[in-house]
Order: structure tokens, then C-alpha cells, then sequence
């Protein structure tokens, strides 16, 4: 009995939620096709008004497509264009102007590869340059002696106890005045190692460095500072003793480097010969003409001049030994990578500059020899104008 009420139960259960489910539903209505015109368009092309969220991304979707650039809305490919060709670095080549010192008037144009002058920078090559040449520029001759070095008696100085001072053991011990060093300092090496090619760019790197910055000025062979002739001869027969000499040049350096000649300001009032009161007489008024004046900004508040030559010049070389503080003269066999790149400029010869790049191009020279010749590298300087 109690199963049969149990099922029956159930049962009813079922029918009511059947009941609830057709209560809720809505019945459906057929849709009355009008036989005008106006309505019998298909469904896809009848007007229906839309919802605000269909019809603002209606407008948005046109508008972008107004906004939307023509050659993502045009079909049309656009016009080829012809392709640009781009110059290789060992194809370049740039300009350089020969001029004549101390008148900087050009006097010949000639053309250099551009691996020669024009290499982008690189730190890394120049940092191990210098290190480089720092390291091989050590001498390393510092020397001290160990306690075994020490000349003199190894007995021990003084018994162990009893003596009340300090226990000690022979007279070369290092915590004795003038006995031996300890870990002292010897004779060696500091030198280091730099792959050959790696040096040779890291020099026209520096080069290439000045070019680009105009700080690589090229003159003709022959770079000589051109000194007063009056001075010349007073100097050759001694009638100015040492520190006259060294006033004017030093005067007479640093108004031509900083292109000012012979203004009052920077005359000398001591009266010498003849009781005049110019350094020498009658050079003040020649330099006061401005004659010899390069007209440019050189010395020292520049960040001074480096003259690099085949071999020494007397004048050139004695002069900037006097006036250092306005520039400096190396010959081509003295300058190292440190050298391009510490004062403001280079002043170079022709010759030299040849010199130099002739002698570091070991990265641009094949070592394979062709029908037993060694080839050569790129060619210097090609003159195009002189």
C-alpha cells in the first residue's frame, strides 16, 4: 500500500509540473503575408527598425569605414617604385682638401676610400687600442730585494728571552729598517697582446672619427712654422739671451694659433735693444700686420693642436716644445691611436697621412698571393683637383 501511494505521488507531481510548463508558454500566432507590393520584398531587404546598440554599431562600422585608409579601401595596387641603390662602403669614397700652411689656402682635392676615412665609430676598438698601447708603454724596471738579497750576516740578532725587547731574527727581516722587501717588486712585462687587423681599424677608426668631426686638417708637404726672419737672424747671431727667445716664441705661437697677431694687450714693456719696449725690434709691427696669422682658433682654449710630419722640422718642433700649452709636433714614426684623439684637431702633412694609412690597412689586404705577387691595398689619395 505504502508503494502504491508512493508511485501515486509521484505521479501527480509530474502532471503539475507539466501543467506550469504549457501555462507558461505563448502560444504561436501564423504571420499574415500581405499580398501589396511594398511587403512582398524578400526578408533579407525588409525595413525593420533597428535598436540603438545595432544602429550605433552600424554608424561606427561606417564611419571607420570612412576612416579607414585608401590603400586598405582601394583594391588598386599603388604604383611601383623604382628600388634605391645603396653604395657599399668599399665603394665610397670621400673628398679631402689639401691646403697650404699657414695661409690654409686649398690648394688640391683629392679623393680617399671610404674605408680609409669614413668608418663608423667604435669605442670597443679604440678603448683596446689605447689599453693596448698603454700596456706595451710601461717600462717595469721596478726592483726590490727579498730578505735573501739583503747583503750581510743571516745570525740571529739577539737571543730569543731576557733582552726585554722584541723578539727578533736576522738583520735582513723585513720588519727591520733596511732589511728585505716582502712580495716586493721585479722586473717584468706589462705588455699585452692585440690581434693585428683589430689595431689597424682601431687607427682609422680614430681617423675616420676627426674627418667626420672636420678636426683632420691635410697640408702640403713641407710643414714648417714660418718665425720672423728679423728674429732669425737676432737669434742666430746671439743677441737675445734664452728667455727672450722663449718670450716671443711663446707670444708669437700663441697669437698664430689663436689668430690674433700682435695686439697691445699681449706686447712685452721690457726695454731692451735700442731702449724700444717690443720683445724684438721691429717684429711686434710686421706681426701687428697680421701676416702669418691662420685666422683660426687652434691653442690652448681650443683644446690645442696636434702638427704630425714625416721627420722632425726645427722651427715647428722647437717652437711647440716652447708654447706646449698651445700644441704639440710628432713625427708620423711617434704617433700612436692616444695621439688622434686627445688634442682638439690634427694638423697632418699629405705625406704622413699617406704613411699612416699605408701602414695600417692589414684588415683590407688579402695575405694570398696571386701568381707570386702580394697584392696591394686601396689606393691612398687620388688627385682630382691640382
Amino acid at each position: 500500500m505504502a508503494a502504491r501511494r508512493g508511485a501515486q505521488s509521484l505521479s501527480e507531481a509530474f502532471y503539475g509540473l507539466t501543467l506550469s510548463s504549457q501555462t507558461g508558454r505563448r502560444a504561436l500566432v501564423p504571420r499574415a503575408f500581405s499580398t501589396s507590393p511594398s511587403q512582398n520584398k524578400p526578408l533579407a531587404t525588409t525595413p525593420r527598425s533597428a535598436s540603438p546598440a545595432a544602429s550605433s554599431s552600424a554608424s561606427s562600422s561606417s564611419s571607420h569605414s570612412k576612416r579607414m585608409p585608401s590603400s586598405f579601401a582601394s583594391t588598386v595596387p599603388p604604383a611601383a617604385t623604382a628600388p634605391t641603390t645603396v653604395q657599399s662602403i668599399t665603394e665610397r669614397t670621400v673628398p679631402v682638401t689639401v691646403f697650404a700652411f699657414p695661409s690654409l689656402e686649398p690648394r688640391a682635392l683629392e679623393l680617399w676610400p671610404a674605408q680609409h676615412l669614413q668608418l663608423p665609430l667604435r669605442r670597443d676598438l679604440l678603448h683596446l687600442a689605447v689599453v693596448y698601447e698603454g700596456d706595451n708603454t710601461r717600462q717595469g724596471t721596478a726592483s726590490s730585494k727579498t730578505r735573501w738579497d739583503v747583503h750581510g750576516s743571516h745570525r740571529k740578532m739577539r737571543r730569543q728571552k731576557g733582552s726585554g725587547m722584541a723578539r727578533v731574527g736576522t738583520r735582513q727581516s723585513p720588519l727591520i729598517r733596511g732589511g728585505g722587501k716582502t712580495f716586493g717588486p721585479h722586473p717584468r712585462d706589462f705588455g699585452t697582446d692585440l690581434n693585428r687587423k683589430m689595431y689597424d681599424r682601431a687607427w682609422r677608426t680614430a681617423l675616420s672619427y676627426r674627418y667626420r668631426r672636420g678636426e683632420l686638417i691635410v697640408c702640403e708637404d713641407g710643414l714648417e712654422l714660418p718665425l720672423p726672419d728679423a728674429f732669425l737672424r737676432l737669434a742666430q747671431a746671439g743677441t737675445l739671451d734664452r728667455s727672450l727667445e722663449d718670450g716671443f716664441v711663446k707670444r708669437y705661437v700663441r697669437s698664430l694659433l689663436n689668430g690674433e697677431m700682435g695686439t697691445a694687450s699681449t706686447r712685452s714693456t721690457t726695454p731692451l735693444v735700442g731702449g724700444t719696449s717690443d720683445v724684438v725690434p721691429g717684429i711686434a709691427a710686421a706681426a701687428g700686420t697680421g701676416i702669418g696669422s691662420i685666422g683660426q682658433a687652434w691653442g690652448r682654449l681650443a683644446g690645442r693642436t696636434t702638427f704630425i710630419t714625416t721627420d722632425r722640422r726645427p722651427n715647428l718642433f722647437t717652437s711647440l716644445e716652447t708654447a706646449g700649452e698651445d700644441g704639440r709636433a710628432l713625427a708620423v714614426a711617434d704617433v700612436d691611436v692616444k695621439d688622434l684623439l686627445e688634442t682638439g684637431r690634427i694638423v697632418v702633412e699629405r705625406a704622413a697621412l699617406h704613411e699612416m694609412i699605408d701602414a695600417h690597412q692589414s684588415d683590407l689586404v688579402s695575405r694570398i698571393y696571386i701568381q707570386g705577387a702580394k697584392p696591394s691595398g686601396l689606393a691612398t689619395g687620388q688627385t682630382v683637383i691640382g
